[in-house]
């Protein structure tokens, strides 16, 4: 089937500034969570951080130039927030400040919209001190970064986004410890969820407070595309439990205002959730323009009996899971080791859209991992070319599945693909590469990959 998109679909790619930027030393840029974590022995798995990264802090020239090849009409990139503020009560960085102005002056002046995620992870150090997410202050401090980015940078910026996946920042920094900060206690993971909550709707009022009620305002979720193994009750309530904790515990209150009472139920061994506060979800629930969705796999479940993954190296982030076993993938897996299924994507963007049937949808990560082929092309003088056909074949399953999706009447407004470049890959570090672009950690020269030029055909033609 040949889907056409819109014309004014759009198309781009992402990435975060952590990942990307390098240069954590310079501009007046203080200690993020993750240059503290990745100090930790055995936190990142070849030893490395973000310190250098891609240097796209001196090297965003290039990189617009590369968007601009690629043919992208928008760029996802998050600001980092340990390059704006310094500590309580310091002025804000004119530095970083003036960093950040100069990129997006490059974006717009290339013709490409600046989509700026606010929060991509990097939490100030200084403020993890007193508690980071678990701490209620915390998500005003994030209110206040908000109206600084806001009120100096809203000429400049197509769409702002609150947060990248609070999941991610909640259950794997404070669930299991998987990322900075690296605790593991299900309590305060249920805290930093709500913190994160709060600060998502603290921060679009702080956003339009600075810019008006035309500001267009996001947030992005991974929402877990959860299958029950089969259709017995068992299996379903094993879903249903997975989903409450991955999905509904960000979906109810931001864009319903409400928690599911479930929620706080099935939670309530590990917390009483006397963080909620009177007027807490009225905030929380802000106008959005659209709705951004991460979307790489889906996940097969069934029922489990005992007190599978709340423990021990295998520890689930999410806590009340007891009842969820996770089926071993199949198929061919990315180097993630993560599935496939594009028919999934499919129908997490159709029953999203039925669900909230005004809101823009937009796949704001999509992207996968693969051991690429470097090899030099000797009728090209010798030239580093990169094939990555299963990358090529992941890209296009998926991007078909999107059309498929609005076909069926899911409002997608856009996609970007994970990632513009390879990058510093979270606990991962170096060793998993999702970009259309090589990157030569080494040099620092990208190098063009076989997936990076046929995303360009199918945003030349919007066809696929």
């Amino acid at each position: 089937m040949v889907h056409v998109f819109p014309k004014n679909f759009t198309w781009g790619a992402a990435t975060a500034a952590y990942q990307v930027e390098g240069a954590v030393h310079e501009g007046g840029r203080v200690a993020s969570i993750w240059d503290t974590f990745t100090k930790v022995p055995g936190a990142v798995c070849d030893g490395s951080s973000g310190e250098r990264a891609c240097g796209q802090y001196h090297l965003y020239p290039r990189d617009i130039a590369l968007m601009r090849e690629l043919g992208i009409n928008a760029y996802r990139l998050s600001i980092a927030w340990p390059r704006i503020t310094s500590g309580p009560g310091t002025d804000p960085n004119p530095a970083g400040l003036d960093h950040y102005r100069r990129v997006l002056d490059a974006l717009r002046d290339a013709g490409i919209k600046p989509v700026v995620t606010l929060y991509h992870w990097d939490l100030p150090q200084y403020l993890e001190d007193i508690g980071g997410w678990t701490n209620r202050d915390v998500a005003f401090r994030y209110a206040d970064y908000a109206s600084t980015v806001a009120s100096a940078l809203g000429d400049r910026v197509d769409t702002w986004t609150t947060l990248n996946e609070p999941w991610c920042s909640a259950y794997l920094g404070y669930g299991n410890g998987e990322h900075a900060p690296g605790i593991r206690d299900y309590g305060k993971a249920m805290a930093a969820v709500h913190h994160l909550n709060l600060a998502h709707g603290l921060g679009a009022q702080a956003i339009r407070a600075e810019l008006g009620d035309a500001a267009r305002v996001s947030v992005t979720l991974n929402l877990a595309m959860n299958i029950a193994e089969t259709d017995s009750d068992e299996d379903r309530a094993a879903k249903r439990r997975a989903d409450l904790l991955a999905n509904e515990a960000f979906l109810g209150p931001m864009l319903e205002g409400r928690y599911d009472p479930e929620l706080m139920e099935v939670t309530a061994r590990y917390s009483d959730w006397s963080f909620v506060r009177q007027g807490d979800c009225e905030t929380i629930h802000q106008p959005l323009q659209s709705l951004g969705i991460n979307y790489y796999s889906s996940a097969h479940v069934r029922h489990a009996h005992g007190t599978t993954g709340t423990d021990g190296s295998s520890r689930n982030p999410m806590p009340a899971q007891e009842i969820v076993e996770v089926v071993p993938p199949a198929g061919e897996l990315t180097a993630m080791g993560w599935n496939q299924e594009p028919s999934a994507m499919t129908h997490e963007l159709v029953e999203t859209s039925r669900r909230f049937p005004d809101l823009d949808l937009v796949v704001t990560e999509n992207g996968s991992a693969w051991e690429d082929e470097v090899t030099f092309d000797d009728s090209a003088h010798g030239r580093i070319v990169v094939h990555d056909p299963r990358r090529v074949a992941y890209l296009n399953a998926h991007i078909a599945a999107m059309g498929d999706a609005m076909d069926a009447g899911a409002k997608v407004a856009g996609y970007f693909a994970w990632s513009l470049i390879d990058n510093f890959e979270w606990s991962f570090g170096y060793t998993k590469r999702f970009g259309l672009i090589r990157v030569d950690y080494d040099t620092q020269e990208r190098i063009w990959k076989d997936s990076g030029r046929r995303y360009a055909q199918i945003v030349r033609a919007n066809t696929i």
